[in-house]
């Protein structure tokens, strides 16, 4: 897959699943890129600078978004929690 490609695929999984969950705890979510199968995401609202959000990006986004875009090799944090 594409960079592009993971980035569409990863934009409807975040649209469908991740970005109503994290809303339902007053947080949000944004890639912000995609560069070898490497997505970036940044964290918005209640979500950017909460205790749980490594766990959150780790075993919540991460480990659901390799599980559908098979082009996903890992998930970082591109949010500034200061």
């Amino acid at each position: 897959m594409t960079d592009q490609e993971v980035l569409d695929a990863v934009n409807v999984v975040m649209a469908e699943e991740i970005i109503p969950a994290l809303a339902s705890h007053g947080g949000g979510a944004t890639v912000t890129k995609v560069e070898q199968g490497v997505v970036f995401v940044e964290l918005e609202g209640g979500c950017k600078g909460c205790p749980g959000a490594r766990m959150t990006m780790k075993n919540g986004i991460e480990t659901l978004l390799k599980e559908q875009v098979s082009g996903v090799k890992e998930v970082v944090d591109d949010t500034d929690h200061m």
